[in-house]
């Protein structure tokens, strides 16, 4: 259940909360009952509250009746100081990177356990890509989630390696396995991937640093790394220094 809107005293914005709350990985798409039942709230209630959010934008009905998120709380959340400033200042070098390697390049953030992406340049190459803008993957599975889980707190860590659920056939779900490519990633400033997320697509990451910080990370999607794991790094890491050096220049203005 989204939250406990329908306890006595809920005002009305905590309970317009709840409704928005009621969305995330699972339930993308909600029915009126689904989204009152998720967000503890009576139908009637979450009626009048639904049709409020689809006015302002914060929610969309669809064609078949169901409700998703609005456009209009993504283009607040870029708002947000680090993203908003992190995806303009990156852009000029995720496009740099993408001429360099014709790849799949994707800019994502630590989401608590989880990888946000905030950008992303689809490559001319046939590879499978699940990410989205927007979306949300597990940290264990993909390159950008090995670095941003390297230099994660220990908390975070722990709760990522408590529960590894396995997503293809070689998606790493042993703890210890996992802990190893961690330390491996800190020595190396970059992590890989081979087929973790979705069969045929390979990746490697490295992280962002504003002010010695890592606050981002900076991957590509490929076929294979077999041959080009070298270059690939190489033309990752320039990008990444480039952007950490807008980020710090961008922060002492």
């Amino acid at each position: 259940m989204a939250g406990n809107s329908a306890s006595p005293g809920a005002s009305v914005t905590s309970r317009a909360l709840a409704l928005v709350g009621a969305f995330d990985e699972e339930h993308r798409r909600l029915t009126l009952t689904e989204l009152a039942e998720r967000a503890d709230l009576p139908v009637p209630t979450a009626h009048r509250l639904v049709a409020e959010l689809v006015e302002w934008g914060a929610l969309t009905r669809t064609g078949s009746g169901d409700y998703v998120i609005g456009r209009r709380l993504w283009d607040i959340g870029l708002l947000a100081p680090l993203q908003a400033g992190l995806v303009e200042l990156a852009s000029p070098y995720l496009h740099d990177l993408y001429g360099a390697t014709r790849s799949t390049v994707h800019l994502a953030v630590r989401d608590d356990a989880e990888v946000l992406y905030l950008d992303r340049l689809r490559g001319s190459a046939s590879v499978p890509v699940v990410s989205t803008i927007g979306s949300r993957l597990p940290m264990h599975a993909t390159g950008v989630g090995k670095v941003l889980l390297a230099h994660a707190p220990l908390e975070v860590q722990q709760r990522v390696l408590a529960e590894l659920p396995r997503i293809t056939a070689y998606t790493v779900t042993q703890p210890g396995r996992l802990r190893r490519q961690l330390a491996q990633a800190l020595r190396d400033d970059h992590a890989t991937t081979t087929e973790e997320m979705s069969l045929g697509a390979c990746s490697v990451a490295v992280p962002v640093r504003r002010g010695g910080e890592v606050v981002a990370a900076l991957g590509l999607v490929v076929p294979s790394l077999k041959r080009d794991r070298a270059r690939l790094v190489a033309a990752l890491q320039v990008a990444a220094r480039g952007v950490g050096r807008a980020l710090d220049a961008a922060r002492s203005t």
